[in-house]
């Protein structure tokens, strides 16, 4: 498990992009199981839609990379690679299975298929309460960028 702090650590992403509140459990090389918890008070809330509130599907996805990047990190450091910020490098069948609405907590399930040379591709499914709400493949980079820290 990890708590926010330590997310924080891992991964360069802060409020109000930071989209992961907390890794329920990680086995190094493999998968990643993490939450965000959606809340009404979201600042895209605002736009999409006051009406009746949606989280955007792109965020979703977004929240899934970043739990794939601090598999990859916590993955990449614990076999002894050097600290790199890890990089969406594609996404691939995506596909949106429900709405994501304030109140709901996303749990964040994400895999590796293949990691090699810094690169990473797996799967990642989003859900709310045992509903997929969102599936995609991931794919990954690790690379060193000048004056940037994770």
């Amino acid at each position: 498990m990890m708590t926010i702090e330590e997310i924080r650590a891992t991964i360069p992403h802060r409020y109000p992009f930071l989209l992961v509140d907390r890794v329920l459990e990680i086995t190094l090389n493999q998968s990643l199981k993490a939450i965000k918890n959606v809340t009404g008070n979201e600042a895209f809330f605002n736009g999409h839609f006051p009406q009746g509130s949606i989280m955007p599907g792109v965020l979703i996805v977004e929240a899934l990379a970043q739990a794939f990047a601090i598999l990859a990190n916590q993955s990449a450091a614990a076999n002894g690679e050097p600290q790199a910020l890890c990089l969406l490098a594609g996404i691939e069948k995506t596909r949106f299975k429900r709405v994501v609405t304030p109140g709901d907590q996303l749990l964040l399930d994400v895999q590796f298929t293949t990691a090699k040379h810094g690169i990473y591709k797996g799967i990642g499914t989003a859900s709310v309460d045992g509903a997929v709400a969102c599936f995609t493949t991931l794919i990954s980079v690790r690379q060193k960028i000048e004056g940037a820290s994770v």
